[in-house]
């Protein structure tokens, strides 16, 4: 061929450079899942007083960001567990 190396190729370069941003934006909504997550769990557990029963932290582990940061603020409200269990089931985890 004309000596070139699929890698020397612009097409490539293009392809390659796309990748590496969309795995930096990805990496960085993982990121901010993580970091909400741990927010709103630390929250809960001293508003509540008490460490969140496993199968509850299981619970809030699958809600997707949108609905972690709406329990977020929803959990001002709260003044027993009680609450954060009604508010789970009225927003379940999304599959």
């Amino acid at each position: 061929m004309l000596g070139l190396r699929l890698q020397e190729t612009r097409v490539y370069q293009e392809a390659k450079a796309e990748g590496q941003l969309e795995g930096q934006a990805q990496g960085r909504a993982e990121g901010r899942q993580d970091e909400t997550l741990r927010l709103v769990i630390r929250q809960l557990t001293r508003l509540l007083k008490q460490d969140l029963p496993e199968s509850v932290q299981t619970q809030i582990q699958a809600l997707p960001l949108p609905l972690l940061e709406s329990l977020g603020e929803a959990l001002l409200d709260f003044r027993q567990l009680s609450d954060l269990h009604n508010s789970l089931q009225h927003h379940p985890p999304q599959p």
